[in-house]
């Protein structure tokens, strides 16, 4: 009777491990389809571009041009999740591009006044800068312990520019400033 015991419970761990290691392995929802009461961080975390991939995406459209803002938007009604991306030429010019968050595919771009997105910032500042948008973003990511990057932006500091970059973590989002120089701001 103990044999047959040990058996039958044998069979039931085994015919377990079977039904478990056949299942499909639980995945989380692209973030074109993440649930729309999730905060931005929450649904930035899922999308399958990260933000560097996107900016380098929204910086290949032209030529030389730098990015200087960068912002996660959820999906809404008329556009899926996706990267907004300004970018600037060494002639001035201003463009916005959206990157699919998902897909990596620019799926609209637009020209913007670099008037009304300047007051105080000049194309040269983050031109000259030694450290681009995108390498403060590793460097921020780093900062947070490995969290992702879900927006960015270039400010004026003095003469020169700073990055603040906006990391998806865990339970929160957390804010870090990052130098022209590749340096974090405030540790």
């Amino acid at each position: 009777m103990l044999t047959r015991l040990a058996t039958a419970a044998g069979l039931l761990a085994l015919t377990t491990s079977l039904a478990v290691a056949q299942a499909p392995a639980a995945t989380n929802p692209p973030a074109n389809q993440a649930s729309s009461d999730m905060k931005e961080f929450q649904i930035a975390k899922l999308a399958k571009v990260s933000l560097a991939d996107a900016l380098t995406k929204a910086e290949s459209q032209g030529d030389k041009g730098r990015a200087i803002d960068a912002d996660f938007e959820k999906a809404d009604g008329k556009n899926p999740a996706h990267y907004s991306i300004k970018v600037v030429y060494p002639d001035g010019k201003l463009v916005e591009y959206g990157i699919n968050a998902d897909t990596g595919d620019v799926y609209k771009s637009e020209n913007q006044p670099i008037e009304r997105y300047f007051t105080r910032l000049k194309t040269a500042d983050f031109q000259n800068a030694k450290t681009s948008l995108k390498d403060a973003i590793a460097i921020a990511e780093r900062k947070a312990g490995g969290g992702k990057a879900y927006e960015a932006e270039v400010e004026r500091d003095g003469n020169a520019v700073q990055y603040e970059i906006s990391v998806a973590l865990a339970d929160r989002s957390q804010e870090v400033k990052v130098g022209p120089d590749g340096k974090v701001v405030g540790d």
